[in-house]
């Protein structure tokens, strides 16, 4: 079987392709299996799936809606985009196309769309929506394929006959049992002391980082220790800040390539709302602390966070309101020994769902269906 998986910008996008790979090959009735990812060479995408070992194809793209974007330029780097998808797709001939989002997926969907109704390919087109507001790309993109697959519900909406609540797949290290003494160890932690981690992303996020900064400054209360992911950007600012204030149970690190002891470590996350970090904390049942991005498209971290917030796995805290003393009291607030419990099992009641086995059954559905096709 030929899978091609398209998607990129943000590791929200990337990662839950990656996971894709790896169940898809994990699942002997799909083999022999040829996987391809299509994204941009410029960005995130190309090191992350090189370094998943993926063979990769890069087209050109532009955001629909940026506001600083010349239109003629949009339109001009997706029609090229469109034009290369079309030789890559004719190329590759792929039996399924999996798209997880980003604006390079408009080019190469549309590429495809195209291509089955020229009937230059019979290939199943999936469309993976993991936030809980859909981006302009992915909106645009619904018409075209033929099954939606959504991360989180959509509050309110029943799902049409193409449409299954599959979640976000997470890449399988988060899935490897890890015990937390072991995990903090692995980390140059306290094994027994009450562990908070904190991250933005692969990017890192200045508004976390000032907050912990500052809190650190004033001194973290008795028994608790703080792993900060600060991001490359601000790492050389906060280490030398959080050295300054003689902080030694906070450690700061520019970036983990592995995550899994970070969220097996933690007591409690504190992090951003983007689809792949939530899929993370569902994966690992992680209670956690949400300060969702505030410039995300059309507020969608916002509503990624109310949907955890509703099933009693986080606290929220707009970033507008994020302060030293605010972190603090909400930090104290989440971790006593009632609210602690209460979310611990709010999270692990979002484990128990397996979004890689769900998708993967899609795929062999699909498979089923066209082996038994004329």
């Amino acid at each position: 079987m030929k899978v091609l998986l398209t998607g990129g910008g943000t590791g929200g996008h990337v990662y839950p392709a990656i996971a894709i790979a790896e169940a898809l090959a994990e699942e002997a009735a799909l083999a022999p299996l040829e996987v391809l990812f299509v994204g941009m060479r410029d960005g995130l995408e190309r090191q992350m799936v090189a370094k998943a070992g993926l063979r990769a194809r890069f087209v050109s793209a532009a955001p629909l809606a940026r506001k600083f974007s010349p239109a003629i330029f949009t339109l001009l780097a997706n029609v090229v985009g469109f034009f290369q998808a079309h030789a890559v797709l004719l190329g590759f001939r792929p039996d399924v196309a999996i798209a997880t989002g980003g604006y390079v997926t408009f080019p190469v969907i549309v590429a495809l769309w195209t291509a089955k109704v020229l009937r230059l390919s019979r290939a199943r087109i999936a469309l993976l929506e993991p936030n809980a507001r859909a981006g302009l790309t992915n909106r645009l993109l619904r018409p075209l394929v033929d099954e939606i697959w959504f991360g989180v519900a959509e509050p309110g909406r029943a799902l049409a006959s193409n449409e299954h609540l599959t979640g976000t797949p997470v890449r399988a290290e988060f899935l490897r049992p890890l015990s937390a003494p072991d995990a903090r160890l692995a980390l140059g932690l306290e094994p027994g002391a009450t562990t908070i981690v904190v991250f933005g992303g692969s990017q890192g996020a200045r508004s976390l980082n000032e907050a912990v900064t500052r809190l650190a400054s004033q001194g973290l209360p008795p028994g608790w220790q703080v792993l900060l992911v600060s991001g490359e950007r601000d790492f050389d600012g906060v280490e030398r800040r959080i050295a300054a204030a003689g902080s030694a149970r906070v450690r700061v690190v520019r970036y983990l390539d592995d995550p899994r002891p970070a969220f097996a470590a933690a007591d409690l996350v504190v992090a951003r709302a983007g689809a792949s970090t939530l899929a993370e904390l569902a994966a690992t049942g992680t209670p956690a602390l949400l300060v969702p991005y505030p410039y995300a498209t059309d507020d969608h971290q916002t509503e990624n966070a109310a949907v955890v917030e509703r099933a009693g796995a986080a606290r929220v805290i707009a970033d507008r309101d994020l302060s030293e003393l605010r972190l603090r009291t909400e930090l104290e607030a989440a971790l006593s020994p009632q609210t602690l419990a209460a979310l611990r099992d709010a999270a692990h009641a979002r484990a128990a769902s397996d979004p890689r086995r769900a998708i993967v059954a899609r795929v062999k559905s699909w498979m089923s269906q066209k082996a038994g096709q004329p």
